[in-house]
């Protein structure tokens, strides 16, 4: 009986669900790890995943007698980092574009984005699709959350929205998004859309339990926005708005018609006030309100007059007809005088020096990009890395920056306790780094391998990703001048 009982044990033992549990997918050994949360270092961790989460984490020599793993990548100086969320992308231009669209979905996942956040363009529909391909992984692409269809007023200047002229008709579009499109957040934009019905729209968003982003009429002030409900803010020209002293009275004004946007804009652009802007940033913070800067956009209209971008490496990747949606904006930069020039440089500084004072006051910051159609010279994937260069040129540290990119993202959609760390528990989206970004941000861009929802790209994959990309465009810049011959 003593034999039959040690005989049982011992067959429990190596059927036991930790024994099993020993089994993974991937490990990488001697890594440092880089805890954002805390802006720190962790050396000498293996990371061990199974499916697409992180199962373990811990000491290398303590991990390897407790795990094995399909595939071992070596991480010996090398450091690892949560997967890159870009927080504000847009696709775009119109129905004959898709494709090229579709062909920048990559270009993220090689350059170690490995979530976006669509802020609606033009082809939402499309999108919408796309989102649910990749989910599935039907279409290879980074994780995509999206806002659908933006609401509108009627007959607004942009494409893809939901047109809305009263507050049924606001009721019935955000059931549209909640119910028949499931978005990931609602979109809401002012070129036609009533001020009043923008308030009301945030109202009923953030009472249906749905977070909201968009651009603020020029007839309301910030704080309205913020009191209704408003969950991030795009664009630091709004922060920046929120910090003028005379805001309210502009805003009274401009609704009023006794002054234009130029007019109301000049005396936005003299009237900022850090006193009064410290008090909004605060009750932002108070309020869970985020800002998404988007300064790389920003930066590369204020100074188109210095760069063309006409030899930029990365328009090899970007689409003919993707290009072509550039030039309003290049055109518009071109008709400008000298002193037109100055003032957009003057503009961007302003707006650039917000920043710091958003993360004093204790606002979350979130990393985003812009890109997209029509925003010139805004490219996929890549530039994330220089919207984080311009974050810690304009004041921030390396570790913010990186929050802003790694865990900002998941803390707006609320998704912290699956996204922003390396730990047990949370998703198998990683990119392993040859430097350190917590002393270099650069360090973002030199990227050894990605992991996404688990799955291990080394540098050959990401580089094949690119490939794949310029060869797409290639054969349609080919076709294009075939056409052109004929």
């Amino acid at each position: 009986m003593k034999f039959l009982a040690l005989l049982i044990a011992a067959l429990m033992v190596t059927t036991s669900p930790a024994l099993a549990a020993s089994q993974a997918d991937v490990m990488i050994r001697h890594v440092t790890v880089i805890d954002v949360e805390h802006a720190r270092t962790v050396a000498e961790q293996a990371v061990v995943l199974r499916g697409g989460d992180v199962v373990a984490v811990g000491k290398d020599r303590e991990i390897a007698r407790e795990w094995q793993a399909r595939d071992v990548v070596e991480g010996k100086g090398r450091f690892l980092i949560p997967g890159l969320w870009d927080m504000h992308v847009h696709f775009g231009g119109g129905p004959d574009l898709i494709e090229e669209n579709k062909a920048l979905l990559p270009l993220y996942v090689a350059h170690g984005v490995t979530t976006i956040r669509d802020c609606s363009g033009d082809l939402p529909d499309q999108v919408l699709s796309w989102r649910g391909e990749i989910a599935s992984g039907s279409l290879f692409g980074p994780r995509l959350l999206t806002s659908g269809a933006k609401i509108e007023g009627i007959k607004p200047v942009w494409k893809g929205t939901i047109e809305v002229g009263s507050k049924a008709d606001v009721d019935s579009a955000l059931t549209r998004l909640q119910d028949r499109d499931k978005v990931d957040f609602v979109k809401i934009t002012d070129s036609t859309l009533e001020p009043q019905l923008f308030l009301y729209a945030l109202s009923q968003a953030k009472a249906r339990g749905l977070r909201t982003s968009g651009h603020i009429p020029m007839a309301l002030t910030v704080g309205q926005a913020v009191d209704a409900g408003i969950s991030s803010i795009e664009h630091l020209d709004y922060a920046y708005k929120a910090g003028v002293k005379d805001e309210a009275a502009i805003a009274a004004d401009f609704a009023a018609g006794r002054i234009d946007r130029a007019e109301a804009n000049r005396r936005l652009n003299t009237g900022f006030d850090t006193a009064t802007a410290m008090a909004s940033y605060r009750d932002f913070a108070r309020k869970g309100v985020f800002v998404t800067p988007t300064l790389n956009g920003s930066r590369i209209i204020a100074w188109l007059d210095a760069d063309d971008h006409a030899d930029d490496p990365y328009l090899a990747y970007i689409g003919p007809k993707l290009r072509k949606t550039y030039e309003w904006r290049v055109e518009r930069a071109a008709q400008a005088d000298a002193a037109a020039i100055a003032a957009r440089h003057a503009h961007f500084e302003r707006m650039a020096a917000v920043l710091p004072l958003l993360e004093k006051a204790g606002v979350t910051v979130i990393a985003g990009t812009d890109a997209g159609f029509l925003n010139s010279f805004n490219y996929p994937g890549i530039g994330l890395h220089d919207e984080l260069s311009l974050f810690v040129g304009k004041g921030l540290t390396p570790a913010q920056a990186l929050s802003a990119a790694t865990r900002a993202g998941p803390a707006w959609f609320g998704q912290l306790d699956r996204y922003g760390a390396v730990e047990p528990g949370k998703a198998a989206d990683l990119v392993l780094l040859d430097g350190n970004p917590l002393k270099d941000i650069a360090a973002t861009r030199a990227i050894r391998a990605v992991v996404m929802n688990g799955k291990l790209y080394d540098r050959a994959a990401l580089d094949g990703m690119l490939a794949e990309t310029r060869s797409k465009v290639a054969a349609w810049n080919a076709a294009g001048t075939a056409r052109a011959a004929q």
